[in-house]
C-alpha cells in the first residue's frame, strides 16, 4: 500500500498492467483473510459477510449521493487550501480506452469494491478492534491504511480516500453488514474509472 506514493511518478504505466494486478492483488488478499477466518474456525459474519435483505442495497444507493457529493466537496476546499493533487482527475494508469478494456475496468470496480470492503472494513475493523479494545480507534486506523494505499492522489486526494473509508466504515459498523459499503464503494470508482471515461468520449 506504501508504495502507491510512489505511483504518481511512474508516467509509463498501462490501464491493463495496473487492473489485472490490482484484481489479482485484492483476490491474494481476500483469499488470505479467508483463509485466517477457516484457520482459526471464524464465522465469515463476523467480517459482515452478510446479506441481510434488499435494504442494505436501497441503504447504498440512498446513502451514496451524500457521501459522493460531500467528498467532492471536500476534495475542491482541500485543493483549494493548497494541499497536493494529479495534474489530471484521473492517471493514465486507471484511464480505460477501448472496449475490452471498458469490460475489464467493469471488472476492476466491481472486484475492488468486494475487496477492498472485506479488507478495510470487515476483517482490519474486527481485528483492530481486538487489538486496541475500541472500534473507534479500529476504524480511524483503518481509514488511514485505506487512504494511503491512494497516494498517487495527491494529499487532497488521501485525505478525501480517509473521508470516504470513514463513511463506508460508519455504515458497515451500523450495519453489521458491508452490503451498503460495497455498494456505496462499487458506486463511487464506477462513476470515476468508467463512467467519467465514457463520457470523454463521446
Amino acid at each position: 500500500m506504501w508504495l502507491s506514493l510512489l505511483v504518481v511518478h511512474q508516467g509509463n504505466l498501462s490501464f491493463v498492467i495496473t487492473a489485472i494486478a490490482t484484481i489479482l492483488r485484492d483476490l491474494a488478499l481476500v483469499s488470505l483473510i479467508a483463509f485466517f477466518l477457516w484457520r482459526n474456525r471464524e464465522a465469515k459474519d463476523r467480517i459482515g459477510w452478510r446479506f441481510r435483505g434488499w435494504q442494505d442495497i436501497a441503504l447504498g444507493l440512498l446513502l451514496f449521493p451524500v457521501v459522493f457529493i460531500g467528498a467532492a466537496y471536500l476534495g475542491q476546499l482541500l485543493r483549494d487550501a493548497g494541499l497536493s493533487a494529479p495534474a489530471t482527475p484521473l492517471p493514465k494508469f486507471l484511464t480505460a480506452t477501448g472496449t475490452a478494456q471498458m469490460i475489464l475496468a467493469a471488472v476492476l470496480v466491481t472486484v475492488v469494491a468486494i475487496a477492498e470492503e472485506v479488507i478495510f472494513r470487515g476483517y482490519l475493523i474486527l481485528r483492530l478492534t481486538e487489538v486496541t479494545g475500541s472500534t473507534v480507534a479500529a476504524i480511524l486506523v483503518s481509514s488511514v491504511i485505506f487512504a494511503t494505499g491512494h497516494g498517487y492522489e495527491g494529499t487532497a486526494g488521501v485525505v478525501t480516500v480517509g473521508f470516504l473509508g470513514l463513511a463506508f466504515a460508519m455504515v458497515y459498523v451500523r450495519t453489521g453488514s458491508l452490503t451498503a459499503p460495497i455498494v456505496m464503494h462499487f458506486l463511487q470508482d464506477f462513476i470515476g474509472i468508467v463512467v467519467v471515461p465514457l463520457l470523454k468520449h463521446k
